[in-house]
Order: structure tokens, then C-alpha cells, then sequence
């Protein structure tokens, strides 16, 4: 059963297997759902300059491809490493000759837009403001970090998501009952652990899952089988092909947000075992531990918050180590963490006074800053009254005054509630007796 063609195609799997409308298209239900912004963006026949973010395979290209097949713009793609201010200008000469002759506007799709420099940028700015060219580019950094300002003004921010397992199942089951661009002419099956290692192996990442699956393939068919079996991807097939060991994943193949869960759970349960087994599951499984370093920063602040202020010092510290020496030796510094969190006396008192004010903002609006809390620059504001009656708390007995610092509307609320655990019982402590202290003042 051997197939002496060669498998591998001139053109890759994963570009083979792109999607060409938006019915081929899996994930991003976010934007793409019925009634979500894209879809009523598509629906329209016209769109604003877009910039995609979103992390590597997750359709970002196809994406700007698929929108300019719908609603009739001519695409032109540009690589933001291989092109310059030169190009920016042709392509701009090309955009306005074509509109003039053909009414059809042009679609700039540029790969990589965090790379351009300023007055590439700037070149840009004009032909976007004035509707020559529809922008559509795509990212992997923060645009806010990266785009200019003016240029980012102008564009429609959509942030993809990483494609969950069942978006990659139906993408690798596509590609494998596909006879005319994917790999159905070899009839190959795949068992649900092999799937299951596939799309874990892929984390997120259509492209390299399918260059996965094709590297494992060609294994397969070489291999050949029985004229009455038909060929069978197994776990060991997905290994090899990944370069990884089978055993870096169980067999049920917990998905991504299941696993952070485990570890989110076992630290705020103050389980060091449970926490580390599971931090080093993910890191095992091929999880950017930069993802797990960021979700141990938020728990020092959610869960440990005040009750022990050094978390978020050890958080931060490990996340700085293994971004200065990368894996496996930053790898530890995390895992120390993982083991400092926790065993670290928790609190959320933090974490729920901040829902409680953002809650009371959203309910009472844009209430005034009491006069007496205002700055007074100028003789005007003076006058008027700003700053009027400050306390300055330096020159009161322990540094402590009664004066309001809310608006009277909330002159009785307390948000903040500190527990009688670790270093906030003292924070405790003192608050209540500072408000002793000012209540015998009155007295």
C-alpha cells in the first residue's frame, strides 16, 4: 500500500489546505460569529483599515485574503521585512491608476506591520486617511506598542485568539479527507490520541500543525501497510514528526485552559505539589512559559494580593530571569515561584475592592472631585475655591486627619477589606488604629 509518488508537494500543506471563503474557515468565532463585528463588516461590502493581532496561525493572512476576496478589493500583499518606502510608493501609483480606470479600490495587506520603522509608516498615513488604500495588517506584537499613533488611529483593532482543539481538529481533519488539496488520496486515519497530540502539539498554531501532519504523514505512507488496512496515524507518528516524546503528553490530553485552571486552582489552595505538577505539565506540553509567567504575575496580585506583598516581587523577578536566560534555565526561576505562591498566605481583598469601585464608577459616573481635593495652580482656581480647606496631613499628630477623600455622595463607602492573613493582619492592625486614633480626635 506503499505510494511511491512523493508526498510532499511543491506548495506546503498548510498553504494548500489555506481557506478561501469564510465557510472554510474555523476559529475566531469572536469576530466572525453571526452578528459579530467582522461578519457585519464583511455583510456591509465595505470595510475600515484593519489591524489583525492575534499570535502565528491563527489566520491573521487568510483572514485579509478572504475579506478582500469578499467584498471585491484588489489584494496586495507586503512584507514589512522585505520592503521599504520605494515599494510604498509604487504601490501607491498602481492603487490610484487602478481605481481610475477600474473604479476598484486596492487592499493592502502588510505581513508584519510591528516592523516598519516611523517614516515607513508615515508613508502610509495620507493614502489611509484619504481612502486610496484599506489596511489591513497584521501582528504579532501589542499595535499600541508598535503602530504609530496616527496610523493606529485610523484602523480598526481585531484581536485574534490562539485556535482552540476543536478548531484544529476540523482543520486536520479537512486537510486529511481533502483529495484535492490536502492528503485524501492516501485514505490515512487518525485515532483520537494521535489527534488529541496533534492539536497539542500545534498549541494554538493551524500552520505548524499541519506541517506537523504532513511531515507525519510522508512517515506513515512510507512505512506502507497491508492492502486490507488502511494507514493509521499513531501518537508515535505525531512524536516523531513534532520532534517530541510521546510521553510529554497524557493520553487524554487535557486542552490548554484546562491546565492553566489546574494551576490557578492548586495555588489558590495553597497545594505546592499540585501547583508544580501542573506548571510543568504545561511547560513539558510546549506552553510558552512567557503565558504562565504572565498568569503568576495576576495571581500575586489577585489571590496573595497584601497578604504577602513579595509575591508580586517574586512573580515579576521570575519573569525578568527567564526572559534574560530563556529555557530550560529560566524555567526554575518559575517554578520557584509556582512554590512561593503557593505556600504564601492568600488574599483577594485587593482584587474584590477593585470590582466593588469599578462597579460603584459604573453606577454613579463622572462624580465631581471635591473642592478641598483639588490643586490650585492659579489665582483663578484659587478663587474659585479649589483647594479650599485641604488638610495637609504632615502637620497633624501621626501624620493622620479627618478629611473625606471621596465624593459625598460615597462619603460611607469601604471598599478595600483587609483579612487577618500574613502581612495584611498588620495592615489590618494599623487601619484600625488610625481610625481609633481619629475617632478619639473627635472626641
Amino acid at each position: 500500500m506503499a505510494d511511491s509518488s512523493p508526498l510532499f508537494a511543491k506548495v506546503p500543506l498548510a498553504e494548500r489546505m489555506r481557506p478561501r471563503t469564510l465557510d472554510e474557515f474555523f476559529g475566531q468565532e469572536h469576530l466572525l460569529g453571526p452578528g459579530k463585528v467582522l461578519q457585519r463588516l464583511i455583510g456591509a461590502g465595505s470595510i475600515p483599515s484593519l489591524i489583525l493581532w492575534g499570535p502565528p496561525g491563527s489566520g491573521k493572512t487568510t483572514l485579509a485574503k478572504i475579506i478582500a476576496r469578499t467584498v471585491g478589493g484588489h489584494f496586495v500583499y507586503f512584507s514589512a521585512v522585505l520592503s521599504g518606502v520605494k515599494e510604498i510608493r509604487a504601490i501607491v501609483g498602481e492603487a490610484e491608476a487602478r481605481l481610475q480606470s477600474e473604479s476598484i479600490k486596492t487592499i493592502l495587506f502588510v505581513d508584519e506591520i510591528h516592523r516598519f520603522n516611523k517614516s515607513q509608516q508615515d508613508a502610509f498615513l495620507p493614502h489611509v486617511e484619504n481612502g486610496l488604500l484599506t489596511l489591513i495588517g497584521a501582528t504579532t506584537e501589542n499595535p499600541s506598542f508598535q503602530v504609530i499613533a496616527p496610523l493606529l488611529s485610523r484602523c480598526r483593532v481585531l484581536v485574534l485568539e490562539s485556535l482552540t482543539h476543536a478548531d484544529l481538529e476540523k482543520i486536520f481533519s479537512r486537510a486529511l479527507h481533502d483529495e484535492e488539496h490536502g492528503l485524501g488520496r492516501y485514505r490515512l486515519e487518525i485515532g483520537a490520541a494521535a489527534m488529541e497530540l496533534l492539536t497539542a502539539c500545534a498549541n494554538g498554531d493551524a500552520r505548524r500543525g499541519l506541517t506537523i501532519l504532513e511531515v507525519a504523514a510522508a512517515i506513515v505512507v512510507q512505512k506502507g501497510g497491508s492492502a486490507d488496512a488502511p494507514l493509521c496515524l499513531a501518537p508515535e507518528d505525531i512524536a516523531e514528526a513534532a520532534q517530541q516524546k510521546t510521553l510529554r503528553y497524557d493520553k487524554d490530553g487535557e486542552e490548554h485552559y484546562n491546565l492553566i485552571s489546574a494551576l490557578h486552582k492548586s495555588l489558590r489552595d495553597s497545594d505546592p505539589d499540585g501547583a508544580i505538577y501542573w506548571f510543568y505539565r504545561m511547560v513539558e506540553a510546549g506552553e510558552d512559559p512567557l503565558y504562565i509567567s504572565r498568569r503568576l504575575v495576576r495571581f500575586a496580585s489577585e489571590d496573595v494580593g497584601l497578604a504577602d506583598p513579595h509575591g508580586l516581587v517574586q512573580a515579576n523577578a521570575s519573569r525578568f530571569a527567564y526572559q534574560a536566560l530563556g529555557s530550560p534555565e529560566g524555567v526554575l526561576a518559575l517554578a520557584q515561584t509556582v512554590v512561593y505562591l503557593a505556600t504564601a498566605p492568600k488574599s483577594n481583598s485587593v482584587y474584590k475592592a477593585a470590582n466593588e469601585v469599578k462597579a460603584v464608577i459604573a453606577k454613579t459616573g463622572t462624580l465631581p472631585v471635591p473642592m478641598h481635593l483639588r490643586n490650585a495652580p492659579t489665582s483663578l482656581m484659587k478663587n474659585l475655591g479649589y483647594g479650599k480647606g485641604y488638610q495637609y496631613a504632615h502637620e497633624h499628630e501621626y501624620g493622620l486627619i479627618d478629611q473625606h477623600h471621596l465624593p459625598p455622595e460615597l462619603s460611607d463607602a469601604q471598599f478595600y477589606q483587609p483579612t487577618n492573613r500574613g502581612y495584611e493582619a498588620m495592615v489590618r492592625d494599623r487601619l484600625e488604629k488610625w481610625r481609633a486614633i481619629l475617632k478619639a480626635r473627635k472626641k
